[in-house]
């Protein structure tokens, strides 16, 4: 049986497991391919988790809060994943070694190069909510497509605002605002970051990385508030899932 799993902490969250197992059931590779989630809630278990299902682990995805703690795991990093400074997929050779990439950069570019209001609009700054291993491969792919971009968090730090500092003057020079933060995820939908909502306009763009649920409320409350568009977390979650099974695959 060829093994491939999601490690994070905690899993209820993730759709992941019955996107492979369809993709599996799709492919006609159902009886010698599956998909286990692997909670992990701390990163030291992760040798032993490895060793107690070789050889049969192929590949794993990897999600909050492991995306950066990983690395030093890691027998290689891929050069791309090591600039953006998080892992998101593992590939396991046949020799046992592991490497890792960061898929979030291909499934989040992936999705802005085909969502017409974004093509519309071209912003040309970004606000990115959070600093979490999502929002770094986010980042890199904003700044690979030419936006400036700026973090905001609850904390103050040099490369850093916070919520209290989004006046009228940044929200107006920042038309493209994107959430990495888990606020909103299943169970606690009803959670949502700080942002001024009152001061979006119809040319602001919100996209929540979020897919459980679709709706998250952030992207409700940008609707209500009139931003131009949305874009749910959903389908890049496929595009990275996609790039993981090329990787595993290659």
């Amino acid at each position: 049986m060829n093994l491939y799993g999601l490690i994070g902490y905690p899993l209820g969250h993730s759709f992941s497991k019955g996107y492979f197992t369809e993709k599996f059931q799709q492919l006609g590779i159902a009886d010698t391919h599956t998909y286990e989630k692997f909670e992990l809630e701390n990163i030291q278990d992760f040798p032993a988790l490895l060793k107690s299902n070789s050889p049969a682990l192929k590949g794993l995805n990897v999600t909050i809060p492991h995306k950066q703690n990983v690395i030093p795991f890691l027998d290689a990093v891929d050069e791309a994943a090591l600039k953006i400074g998080a892992v998101n997929t593992i590939k396991i050779m046949p020799d046992g070694s592991t490497k890792g990439f960061n898929t979030d950069y291909w499934g989040f570019r992936w999705t802005l190069e085909k969502w017409a209001d974004f093509q519309e609009i071209l912003p040309q700054k970004a606000l990115v909510l959070g600093k979490g291993g999502a929002a770094k491969a986010i980042i890199q792919a904003l700044q690979d497509l030419g936006l400036t971009t700026q973090y905001v968090s609850r904390t103050k730090e040099e490369d850093t605002i916070t919520y209290e500092e989004l006046t009228e003057e940044v929200m107006k020079e920042h038309l493209f605002i994107v959430n990495t933060t888990p606020l909103g995820m299943y169970p606690k939908t009803e959670n949502f970051p700080a942002i001024p909502y009152h001061l979006l306009t119809d040319k602001h763009l919100l996209y929540d990385i979020v897919y459980n649920p679709l709706e998250t409320t952030f992207l409700k409350k940008g609707m209500e508030n009139g931003a131009k568009g949305v874009h749910f977390g959903l389908e890049m979650l496929h595009g990275q899932a996609e790039k993981a099974w090329e990787i595993w695959n290659t």
